[in-house]
């Protein structure tokens, strides 16, 4: 059906004689016009917007062309009506009125007529319905005014939801980040920023005061940097929830971290640590003093590892304590200490309390600053075995930051056994993985490192247990620095990290890089997710 271009109208409704609703077109301005009774809808178009999103926004998917999605509206000017269509349905969005018809009787006969997949609610549709009842509250309100709200039941619901599916989908973090027009809720999953769902911008001061009510936050303060942290029980297991706030310039950006307190402990293998890796790992792992050092960025699974490796270990014979900050899981046979800058435990006062108490294994959670690198070394080469973690791009890095944070290049080498680098990858989803021959790009990074040709790889087409994004799950890719009499030289007379890099690959340390091109092979994972998380080093 052609459009025909008409004045820009302002939409009104009003009652006929027969009751029905019927569009008032005033010409004031300019906009597209079609004819509802010759409007050829397309079911591909349909299928983008639930029908009770469709009919309580009185929008009308009927056209998909690439990716523009046109939909038939009375308000085609409603900035926010765009928005939300454009995160639901992933499309560019594009507006048409109709001239005849009453358009909410026409939405509700092309879906009852049309076979579109409806039995299962989205997420939008869903939390919609709960929010409907809310009244919208203007941003300039005082949070004292959107108190009530924050503690009725549709935003107790609203909130409820959203945490919720966040642990059905498998999220490490939730995401309410205010828009100019929209709130924005997402979901990290395996890693990727998945968009969920935009909520009227209105809703977002009730949001927020709800989660810091959970959270026990200050509810009046917008500005200001806020931590803090709630249990919820969900599906029978009990989930901690870490909130993080800051004021940005369309609002309140609220981040929530998902820790599962029912997580167990990750064997090293399932990891994804390598065979070539585990015996010299686990000979370092089994030395009665000495440094073992896990280095990556925020998100590489650091954490897991080092659990990982205090698992292998015998805690009904040794003493293991830990100085973590936040503890995110709690197991038995551990002595967990919270760092508590109110009380004054730090990293390194805990850590040299820790060694008062004959430990025989601490593991500090991360290394920060001078003082608790010098006090990690000195448990090491006092009789302790030290496991932590540290900021660096890879495992050569990780000594080159001790030595940059103020330790003795002399100590180093007396102290650390081993430097472990990290990052994660995704699965590719083994329900609906097949061989496919790679893009150009995969080939060609592929043969960047390996030197070798191939063509053809593991990829997952889509399917409901990926959520249609081809991965599920992701994997450790690893590279190992086993610190020799050569590097301890070396690092000793102030050699470089490139050489010392060198003299590592001599001694036959692989890359990162080359671990995960090896996963890809094997069909664990992608050439293309290698390169995004781990080419780039080296």
């Amino acid at each position: 059906m052609a459009e025909k271009n008409a004045p820009k109208t302002e939409s009104k409704e009003k009652k006929g004689d027969d009751g029905k609703k019927q569009n008032v077109v005033s010409f004031q301005f300019s906009s597209p016009t079609v004819d509802l009774e010759t409007l050829d809808v397309q079911t591909e178009a349909l299928e983008l917007i639930p029908k009770k999103v469709a009919l309580e926004q009185e929008v009308l998917p009927y056209k998909l062309e690439d990716d523009t999605l046109t939909v038939v509206t009375y308000n085609p000017d409603d900035l926010q009506l765009i928005d939300t269509l454009s995160v639901l349905t992933k499309k560019r969005i594009k507006t048409v009125t109709p001239n005849t018809g009453d358009l909410h009787v026409f939405i509700k006969s092309k879906y009852e007529n049309t076979a579109v997949q409806d039995a299962t609610p989205m997420l939008s549709e869903s939390l919609l319905d709960i929010i409907a009842p809310i009244e919208i509250s203007k941003q300039d309100e005082l949070a004292e005014a959107s108190l009530e709200a924050a503690t009725d039941a549709p935003i107790v619901k609203a909130v409820d939801f959203i945490i919720t599916r966040a642990v059905q989908e498998r999220a490490s973090d939730i995401h309410i980040a205010p828009e100019e027009h929209v709130l924005n809720v997402r979901y990290r999953i395996d890693g990727v920023l998945h968009n969920t769902v935009a909520l009227p911008l209105g809703v977002m001061s009730a949001v927020l005061t709800r989660i810091k009510i959970l959270a026990n936050m200050n509810i009046a303060e917008r500005r200001r940097p806020q931590d803090g942290s709630f249990s919820a029980k969900i599906s029978g297991r009990v989930i901690d929830f870490r909130v993080a706030t800051i004021g940005t310039n369309w609002g309140e950006y609220c981040v929530m971290r998902v820790l599962d307190k029912t997580y167990s402990i990750i064997e090293l293998e399932d990891i994804g640590m390598p065979q070539y890796f585990l015996e010299p790992y686990l000979q370092c792992l089994n030395s009665p003093f000495g440094m073992i050092i896990f280095s990556g960025p925020t998100g590489s699974g650091k954490t897991t590892s080092l659990y990982s490796s205090l698992a292998k270990l015998d805690r009904e014979k040794l003493n293991i304590m830990s100085i973590e900050d936040p503890i995110e899981y709690k197991f038995d046979g551990i002595r967990q200490i919270q760092v508590n800058r109110a009380a004054e435990i730090t990293f390194a006062k805990g850590l040299r309390q820790c060694m008062r108490l004959d430990p025989d294994v601490i593991l500090v959670g991360e290394i920060r600053d001078k003082e608790t690198a010098q006090t990690a070394v000195d448990a090491a080469l006092t009789g302790h075995l030290v496991l932590t973690s540290i900021h660096s791009n890879d495992a050569v890095g990780a000594l080159v930051r001790l030595v940059d944070l103020g330790v003795e290049p002399f100590l180093v080498t007396s102290a650390v056994l081993a430097t472990i680098s990290q990052r994660l990858v995704r699965r590719v989803c083994s329900k609906c993985k097949e061989v496919q021959t790679a893009p150009v790009s995969d080939q060609l990074v592929y043969k960047q490192v390996t030197g070798k040709e191939k063509t053809d790889f593991h990829y997952g087409k889509g399917c409901s247990h990926c959520s249609n994004t081809g991965f599920r799950g992701r994997i450790g890719v690893f590279e190992l620095l086993l610190v020799t009499d050569t590097i301890k030289s070396m690092l000793s007379r102030g050699a470089g990290s490139v050489e010392i890099k060198q003299q590592a690959v001599k001694d036959g340390m692989l890359f990162m890089r080359h671990h995960g091109m090896s996963l890809a092979r094997e069909g664990m994972t992608t050439p293309g997710e290698v390169a995004r998380h781990v080419f780039t080093i080296d």
